[in-house]
């Protein structure tokens, strides 16, 4: 018998490694030296923002809130297993990038805009977008501006080191305004700033503007938000580069918020759809059928645990920036993607 040794050869090394393929296919992921570190010192650290109602904010305790901070929640619950187990640590815009990229925190979860620029040369990767926003402007009610288009000479105050700052010079400059921008370094000066009436408008995302009339301001209604948007502003939590462990878990705790809310998966009914329901994704989700947790070098209850601390996408919203929250924003393009939104979860399988 003859036999075509090249064809032989050929055949017999791509089934090794369609072999290799399945058997690694099937192997527990490596977790990765952040999940080491994190593991070790019993805490996530998360960088925040230093005070933005909805979002991140602080109260008299000391206690954390906001749509940022429930995202450090989640993850901290689905890695360690307790959401209480975060350190949060305030950050300017100005140094939030530094804090994440020197190891100081482990995750930036502080309502920062994704862009091309951030994602190729800061060495930090970008995870999932958990609020889509865009750029805006507030001004007080007895100016009776009705458009961004007539602050033409006006002064609009600005916070620096910011996508906020680009994209009013750009603005003024395409619409030939001659905005006089008035630059802070940190958001509470900023805030202090238009209050007192060195601006006549505050320029930065909407959501932010929303949080800043509903905390600062003596009296709310006196201070308009103008219906022009400027610009697209995707905020979402950024890792460091060089841990793709980490970089999973995180990106994939946040779809699974999403998710779990597609599927009607909340915090009050996990623990009773984790025994009664017959839905294969449900049950994936939950760790009740397929273990997903040890792609990522976690257990399989890894969701459970992030859906029992803080709720799905849906309820970490109305929570804290929702219609019946104090900021009352919409929930608009940040709703699901099947109900006329943005937000589309891949699908954890």
């Amino acid at each position: 018998m003859e036999i075509d040794l090249p064809t032989f050869v050929t055949k017999n090394m791509l089934g090794a490694l369609l072999a290799g393929l399945c058997m690694t296919a099937s192997l527990p992921a490596f977790a990765g030296k952040t999940l080491d570190a994190i593991k070790s010192r019993g805490q996530v650290i998360c960088g925040v923002n230093t005070g933005v109602a909805g979002f991140s904010a602080a109260d008299s305790s000391g206690n954390w809130s906001g749509l940022d901070i429930d995202i450090c929640k989640a993850v901290a619950a689905a890695t360690l297993g307790d959401a209480k187990k975060v350190k949060f640590v305030p950050l300017n815009a100005q140094q939030r990038f530094t804090a994440l990229q020197s190891g100081e925190v482990d995750v930036l979860s502080r309502n920062t805009t994704f862009s091309l620029s951030r994602d190729a040369s800061l060495g930090l990767h970008q995870t999932v977008v958990t609020y889509y926003d865009g750029q805006g402007f507030m001004v007080p009610a007895k100016f009776n501006i009705k458009s961004a288009k007539q602050l033409k000479g006006q002064t609009v105050c600005v916070q620096s080191g910011t996508t906020t700052e680009k994209n009013l010079s750009d603005y003024s400059r395409t619409h030939k305004l001659a905005i006089k921008p008035v630059v802070f370094e940190k958001f509470e000066a900023a805030n202090a700033a238009y209050f007192a009436g060195r601006c006549i408008a505050y320029t930065t995302d909407a959501s932010g503007l929303a949080s800043i009339r509903n905390k600062e301001a003596r009296t709310p209604a006196e201070h308009v938000i103008l219906p022009d948007l400027i610009s697209k502003e995707p905020l979402g939590p950024l890792v460091r580069r060089g841990d793709d462990e980490w970089f999973a878990i995180v990106k994939w705790v946040i779809y699974g918020l999403i998710e779990a809310e597609e599927y009607g998966m909340t915090q009050a009914n996990v623990d009773q759809l984790k025994t009664s329901t017959s839905d294969p994704v449900i049950q994936r989700i939950l760790g009740t059928t397929e273990d997903t947790g040890r792609l990522l070098g976690l257990d399989k209850e890894w969701m459970l645990r992030a859906l029992k601390a803080t709720g799905n996408y849906g309820e970490i919203f109305e929570r804290n920036v929702g219609p019946k929250s104090p900021l009352g924003l919409p929930r608009g393009v940040n709703n699901q993607w099947n109900k006329g939104g943005l937000m589309y979860a891949y699908p954890l399988r």
